[in-house]
């Protein structure tokens, strides 16, 4: 199920994503002219940057989020001729009648349990010898929190799929993709304590757990899971990889 996100708190957080986003984009090569497929675009933060580095080229910004969508709308009303916006789930055919130059994608892939669906998705909505990069979080990712979930619930979360470099590359390769590398990067950030960090949480990792409890009981679920970890911060470790579209 795609869930939704207040986009408006989630740009006004002191995002890592910022970091992981330039990471992510220094890897891939452009010459300024390409049509780039971004999976997972939020509100734009990376879908800017993106456009930045393509002054002749477009940018298909792909998300499942109406809320994320509208934001980003709004932060490049005056660079969408050069933006194609698509509402549209990952796990299904895109939505794209012509294939992309290169994909890109940053902390979104770890929301999705099938990678095998994901993977294969993109390498249709791209030409043969396209490359892409992305970041997610990989194994690892996020272990003090969720072990702080499963404290004050009682129950294993499933939220995420935080996977490892080597079923990675075979997803990809069965995918159709080759030239594949992949590694683990761990990347805690680091918050204010009390209300930033708990605002953290609850916006940008504790999204899918609060969507499952009542309102009037997000609050007292998001103090009690930062009142398990010793310190405010979020343990990431980012699954960095990149690949090539067979057949280029």
């Amino acid at each position: 199920m795609i869930r939704e996100w207040d986009a408006t708190v989630y740009d006004a957080l002191p995002l890592p994503h910022l970091r992981w986003g330039r990471r992510t984009l220094d890897r891939l090569a452009l010459t300024g002219d390409e049509t780039v497929l971004e999976a997972g675009c939020g509100t734009g933060r990376d879908t800017a940057e993106l456009l930045d580095r393509l002054p002749r080229g477009r940018v298909i910004a792909v998300d499942g989020s109406a809320r994320m969508l509208d934001r980003l709308r709004s932060k490049l009303a005056d660079r969408l001729d050069r933006a194609d916006v698509v509402q549209a789930d990952l796990t299904r055919p895109l939505p794209i009648t012509e294939p992309a130059d290169a994909a890109f994608s940053v902390a979104t892939f770890h929301w999705i349990h099938d990678h095998d669906v994901l993977f294969a998705n993109i390498a249709r909505a791209l030409r043969p010898g396209a490359p892409f990069v992305a970041d997610c979080g990989g194994r690892g990712n996020v272990a003090r929190v969720r072990a702080a979930v499963e404290k004050v619930t009682g129950e294993t979360s499933e939220t995420w799929h935080f996977a490892d470099p080597e079923e990675t590359r075979r997803r990809l390769e069965r995918a159709g993709f080759t030239d594949v590398r992949a590694a683990l990067v761990p990347d805690p950030a680091r918050l204010e304590p009390g209300g930033q960090f708990e605002t953290y949480l609850a916006t940008v990792v504790l999204g899918a757990h609060l969507d499952r409890l009542p309102p009037s009981e997000h609050r007292a679920f998001v103090r009690a899971v930062a009142a398990e970890l010793p310190e405010p911060v979020v343990d990431y470790v980012r699954l960095e990889f990149s690949a090539r579209r067979a057949g280029g």
